[in-house]
């Protein structure tokens, strides 16, 4: 069943949609970006609570919404790598759930299933937070170095963490 929930990240991932065509087509402002993922950013806490409140929390429903996250990350990285904030070392913010999903095709170890865990979720949030705080136009530059790269070893650490857990499990 769709459910508001699910349009709700639906709704999310037509943003993210919308940034990605705006940031292909060069035509993407910083406002406009800060506003669109600061909104879906928004959003994101309010799918899952109304899915919950629904009795419509499924494994789609939380797979729909992490993937969602996972292509805000990616287009707010490569907006911030392509409009000059930063540089390529902020894609370790956008790609490193693409980067362990391919890795899962060489080591199939990390296809197993992973426990719900609230680290991943708050570590997801400082990273999504992260970048959108560095898309808003008036984040002074001595903190935009320091916050991608605190952000970049939280994130690290958690997948590691992960890895080396399923590694464990299954080996």
């Amino acid at each position: 069943m769709l459910g508001l929930c699910n349009a709700v990240t639906l709704a999310r991932a037509a943003m993210v949609a919308f940034l990605a065509g705006a940031v292909v087509s060069g035509i993407a402002s910083s406002w406009w970006v800060f506003g669109v993922a600061l909104f879906a950013f928004t959003l994101d806490g309010v799918d899952g609570w109304l899915a919950r409140k629904a009795g419509l929390a499924s494994d789609f429903g939380a797979r729909f919404d992490m993937e969602t996250d996972a292509g805000l990350a990616a287009i707010v990285s490569l907006w911030l790598w392509t409009s000059g904030i930063t540089g390529p070392e902020i894609l370790v913010l956008g790609f490193m759930r693409y980067a362990f999903v391919l890795a899962s095709l060489v080591w199939t170890r990390l296809q197993a299933h992973l426990p719900p865990s609230f680290r991943r979720k708050a570590i997801c949030a400082v990273q999504i937070g992260t970048l959108i705080l560095l898309t808003f136009p008036w984040t002074p530059d001595g903190l935009i170095g320091p916050a991608a790269v605190l952000a970049a070893l939280l994130l690290s650490w958690s997948f590691l963490t992960d890895i080396l857990w399923l590694a464990r499990q299954t080996g």
